[in-house]
């Protein structure tokens, strides 16, 4: 987003030479705001604080887990019979109810019990949609390719936002 071109250039080398010989990065001056992640980490701590049959509420049959809770040990590695030991909500893209069905999407589900959590992680998955735009255009330009050359490809696309909660491990 910088006006300066060399500072420009720099970061669109540098993320690209990162995916190109790690596969990831972390990212910091990331624009999203210091309250909203505060109230993210707030917001997840008072989910799965949550009695289990509370939680249990939002686990939706049939969907593998696309929107709303899925329960510790539930989900496993590819090839593995053990389950993660983990539990995990998704959150996806708010689209009207005719998108997502074109799309094969299913609607979110929010938690009644906590009336901030729907304001927060909406907010939270547009400003990570957002910045997941700005990324793939450095790796475009990387590429050699127009800024908006994956737009396209992404636009109103199913990706989710996973929160994850690791238990302690008793045994």
């Amino acid at each position: 987003l910088s006006d300066d071109p060399a500072r420009k250039q720099k970061f669109v080398n540098e993320i690209g030479k990162a995916y190109e010989e790690i596969g990831f990065v972390a990212l910091k001056g990331h624009f999203l705001d210091d309250k909203l992640v505060e109230g993210l980490y707030s917001e997840v701590r008072n989910f799965f604080n949550l009695p289990l049959e509370t939680k249990a509420k939002y686990e939706i049959p049939g969907i593998g887990g696309q929107r709303g809770y899925v329960s510790f040990g539930k989900e496993h590695a590819k090839g593995r019979s053990a389950g993660d030991l983990k539990e995990f909500w998704h959150i996806g893209r708010d689209l009207p109810q005719e998108q997502l069905q074109q799309a094969r999407m299913h609607p979110n589900i929010w938690p009644q019990e906590l009336p901030e959590f729907q304001a927060v992680f909406t907010q939270l998955y547009q400003d990570f949609d957002r910045l997941g735009e700005r990324i793939l255009s450095a790796i475009a330009l990387y590429l050699g390719k127009q800024a908006d050359f994956f737009k396209p490809s992404v636009h109103n696309g199913n990706s989710v936002l996973r929160l994850l909660h690791y238990p302690p491990v008793q045994a």
